[in-house]
């Protein structure tokens, strides 16, 4: 690949420049650079997973049907009061648990399992894939900050003035049309700021995928940067981890920038028509 960069190019690296860049395009940094996008789809994934989380949460926190209301007070309650850490770790490990349990009163016998040692026969083992771990991470993050968007868009619900809502019955909409064309509509505009806040705690979540045996970007600026040393040429380089999780906090800190520009532009497209106090 590095021949086909122009000479102009290659005298100005010089020797020690192109054996940098040949260092920083071998294999395992172009595998680093391609785990980028599991970052991308667990954080968008997650984050999407999360509204609609939310807005079920906040809905039925809104219900006049009681256990729906309990329903929504403890899955708020309960879900925010769990580490991000732990409930990573045991919904994707309970979910794997529970679907080799299930295959294994489906297709082991009492003899296999006996022969197995006391565990799941063979065709009762499922091994998961990057993708599946990734699926059930996505599910993981939408799950927990989904449990902090329903308090926001409940907040935001509830900041929408009465008035408006009454003006909406008194021109004969009905309470479902009241709830989704004016409550809903006027609601993004409260709640905005505080998804923004749930949307950069999750991408920050999104540094744990690596706890899910999923080659991230974390796993992988601690594999290239740890030690490096050869049998024939010794040590190739010391400990670099600081300097990969240099890039890696650079990283975080443009898609937060990223992330708050296009925050403040759905904040303005939110508001248009609305009217402002002067």
């Amino acid at each position: 690949m590095l021949e086909m960069l122009p000479t102009w190019l290659i005298d100005w690296l010089g020797p020690d420049g192109m054996a940098n860049l040949a260092y920083l395009t071998n294999g395992k940094h172009l595998a680093w650079y391609a785990s980028v996008r599991y970052t991308l789809i667990a954080a968008v994934c997650g984050a999407g997973l999360a509204v609609i989380f939310g807005l079920l949460g906040a809905g039925a926190k809104l219900s006049k049907f009681a256990p729906l209301r309990w329903l929504g007070d403890i899955y708020t309650t309960m879900v925010r009061g769990v580490p991000d850490v732990l409930f990573l770790l045991f919904f994707p490990l309970a979910f794997e648990q529970g679907i080799e349990y299930i295959m294994a009163k489906m297709y082991c016998s009492p003899d296999a399992v006996a022969a197995a040692g006391g565990v799941a026969c063979k065709e009762a083992q499922w091994f998961l894939t990057t993708t599946e771990y990734l699926v059930m991470a996505c599910f993981s993050l939408g799950i927990v900050y989904g449990a902090f968007a329903a308090n926001v868009i409940y907040g935001a619900l509830k900041a929408v003035p009465k008035g408006q809502l009454e003006a909406a019955q008194a021109f004969g909409f009905n309470e479902r049309e009241v709830f989704w064309r004016f409550q809903v509509r006027q609601m993004w505009v409260y709640a905005l700021p505080g998804l923004s806040n749930v949307w950069l705690l999750l991408l920050k979540a999104t540094s744990l995928l690596s706890l899910l045996q999923i080659t991230d970007i974390v796993a992988w600026a601690d594999r290239l940067g740890a030690p490096n040393y050869l049998p024939m040429a010794g040590l190739v380089h010391p400990d670099w981890r600081w300097k990969y999780y240099l890039v890696l906090f650079i990283f975080y800190i443009l898609l937060t920038f990223i992330s708050e520009r296009f925050f403040s532009f759905l904040q303005a497209r939110a508001s248009r028509g609305m009217a402002r106090a002067n």
